[in-house]
């Protein structure tokens, strides 16, 4: 007997890496260039090539698609990492208002970005370690 239901990851869903690397590319414009994200900007070095890859990497692997973050970088520890800055409810804020506009930007299936938004948004909430 073979089950016909195959889970399609969400990196399936929303395109695969083609979007993933739209996807961060539009986040880290944004932040750039939104006076809101100012605050978040301000946690990153000057240049965001590295950064850029390192989310295109962890993004992929936790949407699903190929080990391209633990591999390399071992498991994420987000929270510890991220521990060095105040992270509260502004920056979380800023935060999501940049992948909010990147998805709308880039993930064309709206179940799909309404699915991920949730989840990036469960995400950015854990990840306040500061009122």
């Amino acid at each position: 007997m073979t089950d016909s239901t195959t889970a399609i990851s969400m990196f399936e869903r929303i395109g695969g890496s083609a979007t993933i690397d739209r996807l961060v590319d539009r986040f880290y414009d944004r932040m750039d260039t939104l006076p809101e994200a100012q605050v978040i900007r301000a946690m990153h070095a000057d240049d965001l090539g590295l950064i850029r890859d390192v989310l295109k990497r962890y993004l992929t692997e936790w949407t699903g698609g190929p080990r391209l973050y633990t591999p390399e970088k071992g498991h994420p520890r987000l929270r510890q990492r991220h521990f060095g800055f105040a992270i509260g409810d502004a920056e979380r804020d800023a935060w999501l208002r940049c992948m909010r506009g990147a998805l709308e930007e880039t993930v064309t299936d709206s179940a799909a970005r309404r699915d991920l938004d949730n989840a990036l948004s469960g995400l950015a909430d854990w990840m306040r370690n500061r009122p």
